[in-house]
């Protein structure tokens, strides 16, 4: 297997498919690291995104987290591949509260089918960074299927 090794390319790539996603649009999430293996998105507190006592809702620190983890994949797979979550455990540590936030995907065990990814989310208030949960992710590299392309 080919891994990507063209800085260029696969940032290009994670970029591309970044700004294809309506839900990470919906979060108003941005990409602030894409290199090998590592990619976090930061998005900042909104009202939309909260559960009843106002802290950011499970569902979106997940969904962040997941493309991260995913990205973070990407970037280690080869040129031609799409990337695919087959499975996600998420711990939540504390409620995710504060104006910012930072999910980060890291590449634990990169692979021909399967790579494992682990996340890490931070609640960033009033400037001082908290840990707010974790996840285990394990991608599918998805090759030669019609409709699937990132």
């Amino acid at each position: 297997m080919k891994l990507q090794d063209d800085s260029m390319d696969y940032e290009s790539r994670v970029r591309q498919s970044f700004g294809l996603q309506g839900a990470m649009q919906t979060l108003g999430a941005e990409l602030t690291r894409i290199a090998p293996g590592a990619v976090d998105i930061c998005l900042d507190w909104a009202p939309g995104l909260t559960q009843q006592h106002g802290f950011l809702h499970a569902g979106m620190v997940s969904t962040a987290l997941d493309s991260a983890c995913g990205y973070a994949g990407l970037t280690q797979m080869p040129a031609d591949a799409a990337v695919l979550t087959i499975e996600f455990k998420i711990n939540l540590l504390a409620p995710a509260k504060g104006q910012r936030f930072r999910m980060e995907g890291r590449v634990i065990k990169p692979g021909r089918t399967i790579t494992v990814t682990e996340g890490r989310a931070y609640a960033i208030d009033q400037g001082k960074e908290k840990l707010v949960a974790t996840m285990g992710c394990t991608l599918m590299c998805v090759q030669d299927r019609q409709g699937l392309s990132d």
